[in-house]
């Protein structure tokens, strides 16, 4: 009699527990509306969860009433998919004894799977931290029956439903009051004559659940673009249609420009970088530029040796015109406002001496087709000083 009471004082609880849930107020949208989904989708350990529990149950025949009170346990493993929809798997076992005098205590092992359905995250939307879910399921699975003093065991099919009162103690822990119903056919339970009856065993357990992996579910954030309907006159429409063709008229115009472009381009697209061309009549033609001859090399004050830009001059005029095959004449000089003609005279052979051996030793020039003349200080033909330290180069 006090197993039947415990149990009414279970169902009682979860009667009243289907109102707890209507106390969370803060998972609603802003305009009071109750906020839904959709929910990101979890991972495959996110929001798991195993239960452990134990209590009482009985068994229920239509001839003989409710049996003794006996020990009920219970072990499982779960996900929740949504806040709304879960599944289980676990192992239900029953210790009890029948009226029906068939026997006097039987072991039961419920091996199952349930569906859950979490009502109040259905009805009143998801709450990670509401207090108390209301969870009714639905289970089927194999029961194992081992008969006192007997060795083997008998199975059979059963099915039932249940309802799981989850009372939230923390992030990682919940206190579970199980309370389920699972049927069978009478026959499997060696109730002799009831072939086609069946027997129910109802079963309260308390126990702790322990949640597993990331816990709770995101709201997925609305990614839709709010659309506010605006007033569009004729004015409006007229607007926009003229700015339209001022577009098109100015795309128009910038397509002829590149037109015209292309066409003063059109010349210049075969040209090769380092080519000399000649341009006449709007056409480009392709010469070889020689550089002029003479070339002049400046020495400084008494000197017969080049500095390195005087080089540089001399190795542009020979890159550009001097090969094996070409006679060149070197005129050598020194200005008469220094020094004695004798001086002077030598100073030019030097100077041309140098001019002609950077020729042939760098530059490729045979030294058969180098003439040389050493005019001293006697052919000063320019304005100053400076300019008459020097050695004209010329092609004959």
């Amino acid at each position: 009699m006090k197993g039947i009471k415990l149990l009414g004082i279970l169902a009682l609880a979860s009667v009243l527990s289907f109102n707890a849930f209507a106390q969370e107020d803060n998972n609603r949208d802003a305009d009071g509306s109750v906020a839904r989904g959709p929910y990101v989708t979890n991972g495959v350990f996110d929001n798991t969860f195993i239960g452990l529990g134990a209590g009482v149950n009985s068994v229920l025949e239509k001839e003989y009433g409710l049996g003794k009170i006996g020990l009920a346990t219970d072990v499982n493993f779960g996900k929740w998919f949504t806040p709304a929809v879960g599944a289980r798997i676990g192992w239900h076992g029953l210790q009890n004894t029948s009226k029906s005098g068939e026997f006097d205590k039987a072991a039961f092992n419920y091996i199952h799977g349930d569906l859950l359905w979490n009502l109040s995250n259905s009805i009143d939307g998801y709450k990670e931290t509401r207090f108390w879910n209301f969870i009714p399921y639905a289970s089927a699975g194999a029961t194992l029956i081992k008969h006192h003093g007997l060795k083997q065991f008998d199975q059979e099919i059963a099915a039932g439903l249940g309802l799981l009162n989850s009372l939230r103690l923390g992030e990682r822990v919940n206190l579970n009051i199980d309370l389920s119903a699972i049927a069978g056919r009478a026959e499997a339970y060696e109730m002799n004559g009831y072939a086609k009856r069946y027997v129910v065993f109802p079963s309260a357990t308390l126990g702790l659940q322990f949640n597993l992996g990331r816990t709770g579910f995101d709201r997925l954030a609305s990614v839709m673009p709010v659309i506010v309907p605006l007033p569009f006159t004729e004015a409006d429409y007229n607007a926009l249609k003229a700015k339209v063709a001022a577009l098109e008229k100015e795309n128009a115009d910038l397509k002829n420009k590149i037109a015209d472009l292309e066409k003063q381009l059109a010349p210049f697209k075969n040209l090769v970088d380092g080519q000399t061309y000649l341009f006449e009549n709007g056409r480009f033609t392709a010469v070889d530029a020689k550089v002029a001859s003479p070339a002049t090399v400046y020495f400084d004050l008494g000197s017969a040796k080049l500095s390195e830009r005087e080089k540089a001059h001399l190795e542009y005029f020979a890159n550009n015109v001097v090969d094996a095959n070409t006679a060149l004449v070197l005129t050598g000089s020194a200005d008469k406002q220094t020094g004695t003609s004798s001086i002077n005279q030598k100073l030019s052979e030097q100077r041309c001496e140098t001019v002609k051996n950077l020729l042939v030793n760098k530059f490729g020039a045979a030294a058969g087709n180098i003439e040389t003349v050493a005019n001293g200080d006697r052919n000063n033909v320019f304005d100053t000083p400076a300019k008459n330290r020097c050695v004209v180069i010329e092609v004959k």
